[in-house]
């Protein structure tokens, strides 16, 4: 079998890092169907994951759903739970995580997205991203009891404890199966898919390089630049299949390494907002945006000319049995 590569799209308000409950802006939605011409060439089904203020916009809800109505798309869940309600909690970095909330609360708040969303777009969503990565046993549980198959929240050597999040950095860089009381301990028979965001180094041996990695991060070293010495240096190069902050000489790279070690599912991410002129940091202006889309083009057609297969995030759940112990 090809491998499979996935498209997952953060789908959510224009604010990056400004938490309000209300009021949010949706404007790069607007953009999408521009995205979705350039994925359309290349015969690739992303998956978007929508957030709560995309769906509850009338217009921004629309041209997701026309999207889905072609059938040249699948609809995920992306929960921003401070602008998602029931809105209870205190806005604080802190609440921004969902995994530090209370369980009836983030469930609560996860099922009016869904909920939403099956309402609204007509589709019972099977796939979810935590905002900001913001994952953990709570959330997984909120989930499988709503439903869900697969979660692309684990992030793979990142440590979002400064930011009171989780700690990924000993997390499986290839999908497995977990159960919610542990999300990062592969279980063969798991309740739930965790398809990673794929993230790497362009070496292959990526115990030894996340291991220097850690080290340097968490030593005096980090403040002399090291990292970006040895990544100049090709000594270690750590990357995401992500056009925000990878080139797509970087995406195609890594995607080959990724490959060389046996995996067979490759998960792209970005978010919506890098669509629109300085709504992220990856696309400060126009110029940014060409680039930008320049990138995705380059890596869908490495995709399509090495033979590889695009679709749906789902779509991995026809890879294995129910029961099966885990997937590379």
């Amino acid at each position: 079998m090809p491998a499979r590569v996935f498209i997952t799209i953060d789908t959510e308000e224009d604010l990056w890092d400004k938490w309000k409950q209300k009021d949010n802006p949706v404007e790069n939605i607007s953009r999408i169907p521009l995205l979705q011409g350039l994925f359309d060439r290349f015969k690739s089904i992303p998956t978007y994951l929508v957030n709560y203020a995309v769906v509850a916009n009338r217009d921004s809800c629309n041209i997701i759903k026309k999207l889905y109505d072609k059938q040249c798309c699948e609809i995920g869940s992306h929960i921003h739970p401070w602008n998602t309600p029931p809105l209870e909690e205190n806005i604080t970095a802190n609440n921004t995580m969902i995994c530090n909330l209370p369980y009836k609360l983030a469930y609560d708040k996860i099922r009016k997205l869904h909920n939403e969303i099956k309402d609204r777009i007509g589709y019972e969503p099977q796939c979810f991203r935590a905002g900001r990565w913001g994952f953990g046993p709570t959330v997984a549980s909120c989930i499988y009891e709503l439903g869900y198959k697969i979660d692309t929240s684990v992030t793979p050597f990142c440590d979002w404890t400064n930011e009171n999040g989780p700690d990924f950095t000993g997390a499986p860089t290839l999908p497995y199966r977990f159960n919610p009381s542990d999300i990062l301990a592969v279980k063969p028979y798991g309740r739930l898919l965790e398809i990673p965001p794929t993230m790497g180094f362009f070496q292959r041996d990526f115990d030894r390089c996340a291991k220097w990695r850690k080290q340097i991060l968490r030593s005096q070293l980090s403040r002399y630049h090291l990292l970006g010495i040895f990544d100049r240096l090709r000594i270690l190069n750590f990357r995401k299949l992500s056009p925000e902050g990878s080139s797509g000489s970087d995406m195609i790279r890594l995607a080959k390494t990724f490959i060389k070690n046996g995996c067979c599912h490759l998960n792209m991410s970005f978010h919506s907002s890098s669509l629109l002129p300085g709504k992220s940091p990856y696309v400060r202006n126009e110029l940014d945006l060409q680039k930008f889309l320049s990138n995705i083009e380059a890596f869908l057609k490495f995709v399509k000319d090495s033979g590889m297969a695009f679709a749906p995030l789902s779509a991995v759940l026809n890879d294995l049995p129910p029961s099966h112990g885990g997937i590379v």
